[in-house]
């Protein structure tokens, strides 16, 4: 088991590496100056060979693509081209938002996305299956921010002044502000540390600190406004991952073995869930695995909608402003998470197929 993860985490380090070069490369490709992108356009030659100077933009590309390697691997990811904070920050500041959406998104689509998969390869070429599988192809085909416009509309407009009125955008009602946890516990924690920095981590993520100081109002808010941006986001997860259980499943229950079940009088909920289901989840657990990067990327239009202050919309403006060092870095952090997301697939096989920890 330790040898297998090792070899999997050493597999990664090629991959990473790839990553860095593909980031690095495709931030330089963007069209535009950062200098009138950040400065503006009537920024003048000499104030932009200056800037360029500063921010190490006038080397040689392959000397700036070392460089940011070397400080890469050193927990360093440069200082953003238009705040001039370290980009490590912004992403402590991001991350957990852009976090605290996908994993709700995954959560819904995981919920609803499994049972209706179950549902229809039961029900095969039933009114429910047909019916089911309907919805998963609209559900795939519908853009997300056609999909998050629509239900801001619905839910915010059509619906307000009734109880099915939910807020279209941000995280929290104005008259609510989130206390961090150690604030609340009374833990004093010196600025600019990394545990300064590590705790802010958390305590950005309004649900889990909200559970931990236990505001109850601001939690009951938080989920409120996350509910739209979150239900918007897992539709085509749900969806993909509804007509992969539906088709691993057909394929098991057509095996020999689930007829010998059913021979022996097991009750059908015996044979789904723990003969068939079981044996179904390798196909399911690796397209729930690559969701996560594809919940990530999706998260740029959904925070945009609805003004969530996360990876996305941070992502956006920096690709506007050619803020190299942003673009680079959330674009690792992301790119480094479904590394990692698909890892722990790899390891979840260990423990669902036996036959692969014998290997």
């Amino acid at each position: 088991m330790t040898q297998y993860i090792v070899r999997r985490l050493l597999l990664s380090v090629p991959v990473i590496f790839g990553i860095l070069f593909v980031t690095f490369a495709l931030a330089r490709i963007i069209p535009g100056d950062p200098c009138k992108a950040i400065l503006g356009e009537k920024a003048t030659q000499e104030v932009c060979e200056r800037f360029y100077r500063e921010h190490g933009l006038d080397r040689p590309i392959y000397e700036q693509f070392v460089a940011y390697v070397r400080d890469f691997f050193r927990g360093d990811l440069g200082d953003s081209l238009r705040y001039g904070r370290p980009v490590l920050v912004i992403i402590i500041e991001r991350l957990p938002v852009t976090i605290e959406l996908s994993l709700a998104a995954l959560f819904i689509a995981i919920m609803v996305g499994i049972p209706l998969g179950l549902i229809s390869a039961i029900r095969q070429n039933s009114a429910i299956d047909l019916f089911t599988m309907f919805l998963a192809n609209i559900g795939v085909s519908m853009p997300v921010y056609w999909l998050g416009l629509l239900l801001a509309y619905t839910f915010a407009l059509l619906l307000k002044g009734t109880p099915l009125w939910l807020p279209p955008a941000g995280r929290l009602s104005a008259a609510l502000t989130a206390t961090p946890f150690y604030e609340v516990w009374g833990w004093t924690v010196e600025p600019e540390t990394v545990r300064f920095y590590v705790y802010n981590f958390f305590s950005n993520m309004y649900i889990l600190n909200s559970i931990l100081t236990r505001e109850w109002d601001v939690l009951k808010d938080a989920l409120r406004h996350l509910i739209l941006p979150a239900g918007a986001l897992s539709t085509i997860p749900m969806a993909i991952i509804a007509r992969m259980t539906r088709s691993s499943m057909l394929e098991v229950l057509r095996q020999d073995y689930i007829r010998a079940a059913r021979a022996k009088g097991l009750r059908t909920p015996v044979v789904i869930l723990k003969h068939a289901f079981r044996n179904a989840l390798i196909p399911v657990v690796t397209i729930i695995g690559l969701q996560v990067g594809l919940l990530f990327s999706g998260a740029v239009l959904t925070e945009t909608i609805f003004s969530f202050a996360g990876v996305g919309s941070m992502l956006y403006e920096a690709i506007t402003a050619r803020d190299y060092p942003v673009v680079q870095g959330f674009t690792v952090i992301i790119a480094i998470i479904y590394v990692f997301a698909n890892l722990a697939v790899d390891i979840l096989y260990v423990f669902i197929d036996p036959r692969i920890r014998l290997e």
